[in-house]
């Protein structure tokens, strides 16, 4: 693992980099040969992705294992950045949890994680970095944020609702960065095939069952609007003809069937 100053080639910077559609986009950074930062809880797994792709792809990585529940984390990154001369090109702001259950019954706690990961890690981070990109006039960001989105999701209150600002955020700043020469991307997934659902204790959700997208064909995706400088990517067809039938049912009729899918299995 390289813990020193990166080369002098682009760097990218990926929250949540440890699996999932982090690790994926990391994987594919590489191949086209951005040095990374890699940002995630567990330093052990970290260190194994570094040594992965350093190897194969001959780029430089740097581990900085932090948990973004933590309100300073951000500012710890940032300075960490800054200490290492690493100028980040594009940040991925990957990271995020999810909570199942009804609103009354999920604890405090695992709710505010989620709403400092999914909401405030991700906009601390953008503040930070945006300035530098706007003053160079060079760089990309991408959000992810999901299907969720696109309409109010009981028994995953909170998370849907994370997703929305995510989403709405995200194409406000895409925006006001229009000729800027940066480009802000929100990548819209649906259901995927990785932790999440394990994380989140919804692996007995009738949404998680069927035939569900790889990590990998999201990461693609996503990687791919995001290089293009679009300002959403919804990914799949099914998820794409969903986000595009929420815009015309009437919400009532939404949040009931999303209720229906959500529920569990029996």
């Amino acid at each position: 693992m390289t813990s020193g100053k990166i080369s002098n080639n682009k760097a990218a910077l990926i929250t949540g980099a440890s699996g999932g559609i982090g690790l994926e986009l990391a994987r594919l950074l590489a191949r086209d040969g951005y040095d990374l930062v890699l940002v995630a809880r567990s330093e052990n797994r970290l260190r194994e992705i570094a040594d992965e792709l350093q190897n194969a792809h001959g780029i430089r990585a740097l581990v900085l294992p932090h948990d973004l529940s933590l309100s300073t984390t951000p500012d710890a990154i940032f300075e960490a950045l800054q200490t290492h001369k690493v100028q980040v090109d594009i940040l991925v702001n990957n990271a995020g949890i999810g909570t199942y259950g009804p609103f009354a019954e999920i604890d405090w706690d695992k709710e505010r994680d989620l709403l400092q990961i999914n909401i405030v890690a991700l906009t601390h981070l953008t503040k930070l970095f945006l300035p530098e990109m706007l003053s160079r006039r060079a760089g990309k960001i991408l959000n992810v944020a999901s299907t969720a989105a696109f309409q109010p999701g009981p028994f995953m209150a909170v998370y849907y609702a994370s997703k929305a600002y995510v989403l709405s955020f995200s194409q406000a700043l895409s925006n006001e960065c229009a000729g800027s020469g940066v480009t802000v991307t929100a990548l819209c997934p649906g259901p995927t095939q990785s932790d999440f659902q394990e994380r989140a204790a919804m692996t007995q959700s009738k949404l998680m069952q069927g035939a569900l997208m790889t990590s990998a064909e999201v990461a693609a995706q996503g990687y791919q609007a995001m290089q293009k400088g679009k300002r959403r990517v919804v990914t799949g067809f099914n998820n794409r003809v969903w986000t595009l039938a929420a815009k015309f049912l009437p919400t009532g009729a939404t949040i009931k069937m999303v209720r229906r899918v959500q529920e569990t299995k029996r």
